[in-house]
């Protein structure tokens, strides 16, 4: 049974960009946040359109963009290109930039020094990097040099080969009381909301009931403030395996796969282009071009 009542979202969002400020108060007012990926332009714009509330250029661009294996391969450059063209289609979502591996575990400098990338040159909202412990002082670098920063624990996929691989994270009482104190300790040095990823559905009701920032869950049940999907698993572009708690809203990847064939198809027997796909000259220009061409021809065979 969820411990937080949901209330529906309102139909049209607020023309703008969305105040960072406003997403405490969509917690404080129980009103559900939206978050999805989004890795260029036209993902950008129909997230917007759709009326997401967050938008996150996921350096899990690696594997549904990029078809790396797992996220640790996506380099600074290729996050920065993907986050420059999310922001140019979207408006009013705050467009979150994914540090990727190795951009923020040095150290504190270095993690400012690239966060500001993401602001200066990608023109990202904020940024968001995992885990806790040792990179409480990135956060607080970060934020200290005004960059808004989203937290994220539970399952980090940039350390999944030291949680033992891609499973669900917290499920001792002693673990859960862990990632509890790194919640608190994010909320501390200054994260404006929390990703908590493949979580018991208890223990995240708990973390979020403690917080006053938001919480967005993947894998952590209902009663987080918000959700948040990766595009390619949500519209069914992704055909690897995918995670227990990822649901299908469409099967795109079939769409696009017939309308490919169906052009394949209309080239190979000739039934494209047809007249409509063409453009015509005037009837005096092509006789002129046509003679012009001729002419070219003729002196050209002429030639010894």
């Amino acid at each position: 049974m969820s411990i937080r009542p949901q209330k529906p979202a309102p139909a049209t969002p607020a023309p703008g960009k969305l105040p960072i400020t406003e997403l405490a108060e969509m917690k404080a007012r129980r009103q559900p946040i939206v978050m999805v990926t989004a890795y260029d332009a036209p993902g950008g714009r129909l997230a917007d359109q759709a009326g997401a509330d967050l938008i996150l250029v996921g350096d899990s661009a690696a594997m549904t963009v990029l078809g790396h294996e797992s996220t640790v391969p996506a380099t600074l450059d290729e996050m920065l290109m993907l986050t420059r063209a999310v922001t140019r289609g979207a408006r009013r979502p705050l467009v979150v930039g994914d540090m990727p591996f190795g951009t923020f575990q040095v150290s504190d400098e270095d993690a400012m020094r690239n966060a500001i990338r993401f602001v200066k040159e990608a023109g990202a909202d904020a940024v968001k990097l995992e885990g806790a412990g040792p990179m409480l002082s990135r956060v607080a670098s970060i934020v200290g040099a005004g960059i808004p920063v989203m937290g994220h624990i539970g399952l980090t996929p940039q350390s999944a080969t030291m949680l033992g691989g891609f499973k669900a994270q917290g499920r001792s009482a002693e673990k859960a009381l862990r990632l509890l104190a790194d919640a608190r300790a994010l909320e501390a040095v200054g994260c404006f909301s929390l990703v908590l990823e493949a979580v018991p559905a208890a223990v995240a009701a708990r973390i979020t009931a403690e917080l006053s920032i938001p919480t967005i869950g993947i894998g952590a049940g209902a009663d987080c403030d918000g959700q948040v999907l990766v595009w390619h698993d949500l519209l069914g572009l992704y055909e690897g395996r995918t995670a227990r708690f990822v649901k299908r809203y469409a099967d795109v990847a079939d769409v696009i796969r017939a309308a490919l064939e169906a052009y394949a198809a209309d080239v190979r027997e000739h039934r494209f282009p047809e007249e409509q796909h063409t453009y015509a000259m005037p009837e005096e220009e092509l006789a002129l071009f046509e003679q012009a061409a001729s002419d070219q021809r003729e002196y050209a065979d002429d030639r010894p």
